[in-house]
């Protein structure tokens, strides 16, 4: 099953710690792409990303950064924004408290942002109020599924296109897993709603 929205209730018990939404606004929608950057997908997404004057927060993973440095200069060159995604793409729910935190410093050396979305959207209470001293933790209101093999690029594009709402903040990712559903998803997902008088904006760095 596709649970392409957050839990109400949950949302509701974290509203005050973690940002699930953007700044709601007339028809503006806060693209956001994660685990990049990566050679042979993050120049396309910035290229389409181009072509309809749209403009997206990047949560980058730090190592990927450190191997890639070019594109994520590119990235920030571009009027992109981007944010820690953590170094090595930790897991919250499997590793301890205080590496998952080491992990997440190390990065914020290369990404240098106060946005923060923790990996596999997994967070705990104690890692909540440790990162909320730093940094503002986005997560999303709406999931466009791309990094799911079961599913086709069909259904992404769908999932998206129902789903995204003004203020939301939806997650592809730039990532070689997910590139076969959100390459052919992302652009008709701009064109369309860009012809419903939709723009893309970058997160503020403070909600």
């Amino acid at each position: 099953m596709i649970v392409s929205k957050p839990p109400f209730l949950l949302k509701a018990l974290t509203a005050s710690y973690v940002n699930w939404k953007g700044p709601v606004s007339d028809k503006k929608i806060y693209l956001t792409f994660d685990d990049g950057p990566i050679p042979e997908i993050t120049p396309w997404v910035h290229k389409v990303l181009n072509e309809f004057n749209a403009k997206a927060t990047f949560f980058c993973v730090g190592d990927n950064v450190r191997k890639h440095p070019e594109i994520f200069d590119q990235t920030i060159s571009l009027g992109h924004k981007v944010g820690n995604h953590s170094f090595h793409h930790l897991k919250a729910w499997s590793n301890p408290k205080e590496q998952y935190l080491q992990d997440v410093s190390q990065a914020n050396l290369i990404i240098q942002s106060k946005l923060f979305r923790p990996p596999h959207g997994q967070l705990t209470p104690g890692l909540i109020r440790q990162l909320r001293k730093e940094y503002a933790i986005v997560l999303w209101s709406t999931l466009a599924y791309d990094f799911d093999l079961s599913i086709s690029p069909q259904k992404c594009l769908t999932t998206a296109l129902k789903k995204t709402k003004p203020g939301d903040i939806i997650v592809f990712h730039d990532s070689l897993k997910a590139a076969p559903r959100m390459q052919y998803a992302l652009p008709i997902f701009l064109k369309t709603l860009t012809e419903k008088g939709f723009t893309f904006c970058t997160l503020p760095d403070i909600f």
